[in-house]
């Protein structure tokens, strides 16, 4: 089995943030509640890439920043309709990870 970390955002809506989410290119996997009307749990992926969603209070910090690590860039960046400019796209080259 391979090990997985996988960051708990704190979102005010679940609902929005999946949409917002899938803009880029991830999908829901699933909701859990524990009852009807209570908040929201939620995780979402994008290929391995994975993410929990919580609109529980004290579950995570807010303004929590999460690095992407891609294989291509510019062919994310073509998902999006837009062609990459190279004035504008910042790009560091790791030839590891830590």
């Amino acid at each position: 089995m391979d090990d997985e970390v996988v960051p708990v955002l704190r979102v005010a809506s679940a609902a929005d943030a999946v949409a917002w989410y899938e803009r880029l290119g991830f999908t829901k996997q699933w909701e859990h509640r524990f009852e009807p009307g209570m908040p929201a749990f939620v995780s979402i992926a994008r290929g391995r890439a994975r993410l929990f969603l919580s609109e529980h209070r004290g579950d995570a910090r807010p303004d929590t920043l999460v690095h992407l690590f891609v294989n291509d860039v510019a062919a994310v960046v073509a998902e999006f309709g837009r062609p990459p400019r190279r004035a504008s796209l910042r790009v560091r080259v790791r030839t590891s990870r830590p």
